[in-house]
């Protein structure tokens, strides 16, 4: 399995270096107030790539450390527990349970 991974690793990355070496022209980007950057496409594609990637690491951030501070309150709140106490899981509206008597 691992043969296979790095396989088509290898054909991705031949894939796109290939496209680069392909895409090396010179582009012109308009920008605001009649500015011009001119730079190869591969590098103009590359850098949109990596701020894409970039934004869309940082929009998860928030839920990420969200999800943390529930684990680390969690976490707190289970040792803050004495050890005899024996929680019973929630149980579901409608849900029959093995004591219930229905």
């Amino acid at each position: 399995m691992r043969a296979l991974a790095w396989t088509l690793r290898i054909v991705l990355f031949l894939a796109l270096f290939l496209f680069a070496l392909k895409n090396t022209d010179s582009i012109s980007l308009r920008l605001y107030f009649d500015q011009v950057w001119q730079a190869p496409l591969i590098l103009v594609l590359l850098v949109f790539f990596a701020a894409g990637a970039a934004m869309g690491v940082l929009a998860t951030l928030a839920t990420v450390f969200r999800q943390r501070r529930e684990i680390g309150r969690l976490k707190r709140e289970l040792g803050a527990r004495p050890p005899d106490e024996n929680p019973q899981p929630p149980v579901a509206d409608g849900e029959i349970t093995a004591g219930s008597g229905r």
